[in-house]
């Protein structure tokens, strides 16, 4: 399996870089925070939990080259740091969280000697990368059951080992169920504009030998009735309180195509992906891109030079199009807000 992304024993960030992908494994060095800002901007990483790893890593990076006489000082620069590059990609909230996290470790920690402050958030950092990898592992664990034999699995965008730190949430849970003997076949749609499934997931269940098939985003609903899609499963950028999901465009219309013809429709995702402050997803930011994106592909224009583009490389998807939510901490139903809430509830969790 590649590297979505690792701390180096030279003090630098190493990642794939996934805008090279399927045609070429190219690595990208990272030697400071800027360098991973325009990784994140660039989408050479992406992917919710891939770039809250980034976010983490960057923060530590930063950390390396601060020069200050007191924590204080330490503080309110890494800080602007931090919000620089929390900046960069505004809809997933795992880059914020992981920023958080390692700010609020700074603080913690605010006693120590300014070498061993920097170590200390390194190895933080290095720790949520190995969580990240544990937690898919437990969405995949709670997530394929509910994957039965012989299904034919719909997922949209790239929700695997590249959008996260390894292993992946939708994907886990197809990896999962495969490696459990579940015998089962994915439909992975293409994701314009971006093409993260064709490129991408097609890419990578192929590296596991898991049987794939590419379609065009717009193929979804004919085979879905057709009876040719039993289920789907997608990732997560950003879940409000309710249930209300943000997602890679088009996810919205894959749900109410699900709903339609009486299909399962799951979103997996990890608890750090969870925004309990939104109490439901019309408050969740939608990042629009570059319009070219639309327009051009890989240097080569596809529509007429001057014509207007919109690239809104997110939707909504309400929760009441919504299964269930697989986590690390177990398959959530509606009522979400409750089940997410005890999810999240210290008691809770000191007893998992």
């Amino acid at each position: 399996m590649f590297e979505t992304i690792e701390w180096t024993a030279a003090g630098t960030v190493r990642l794939l870089d996934q805008t090279r992908l399927p045609a070429e494994e190219v690595y990208v060095e990272c030697r400071d925070i800027a360098a991973v800002a325009h990784a994140i901007r660039s989408m050479q990483i992406r992917g919710a939990p891939a770039i809250g790893v980034a976010g983490a890593m960057g923060v530590a990076l930063a950390a390396q080259s601060i020069r200050a006489a007191s924590f204080e000082e330490f503080y309110a620069e890494l800080s602007r740091h931090g919000e620089a590059l929390r900046r960069t990609r505004p809809t997933a909230v795992n880059l914020g969280w992981a920023i958080d996290r390692m700010q609020r470790y700074a603080e913690q920690h605010n006693a120590l000697p300014s070498h061993e402050l920097v170590d200390a958030l390194i190895q933080e950092a290095q720790r949520i990368r190995e969580e990240d990898i544990r937690d898919n592992r437990a969405i995949g664990a709670y997530g394929r059951e509910l994957i039965p034999d012989g299904a034919s699995v719909l997922t949209h965008c790239n929700a695997g080992a590249l959008a996260t730190a390894g292993y992946g949430t939708a994907l886990g849970v197809i990896r999962a169920a495969h490696a459990a003997g579940t015998r089962l076949s994915v439909l992975a749609g293409e994701t314009r504009p971006f093409l993260q499934g064709a490129r991408l997931t097609a890419w990578e269940l192929q590296q596991d030998n898991i049987p794939v098939t590419l379609i065009t985003d717009n193929m979804a609903g004919h085979l879905m009735q057709r009876g040719k899609i039993d289920l789907v499963i997608v990732g997560a950028d950003r879940i409000a309180r309710n249930g209300d999901v943000a997602n890679k465009i088009g996810t919205y219309t894959l749900a109410v195509l699900a709903q339609a013809h009486a299909l399962p429709f799951y979103v997996a995702a990890p608890l750090s992906t969870l925004d309990l402050s939104l109490h439901d997803g019309e408050a969740i930011p939608i990042e629009e891109r570059d319009p070219e994106e639309v327009t051009a592909w890989a240097g080569v224009r596809t529509a007429p030079v001057g014509v207007r583009a919109r690239n809104p490389v997110f939707d909504m998807t309400p929760h009441r199009y919504i299964t269930a939510l697989i986590t690390n901490r177990g398959v959530v139903r509606p009522p979400f807000d409750s089940g997410l809430t005890a999810l999240t509830d210290p008691d809770f969790l000191n007893k998992v």
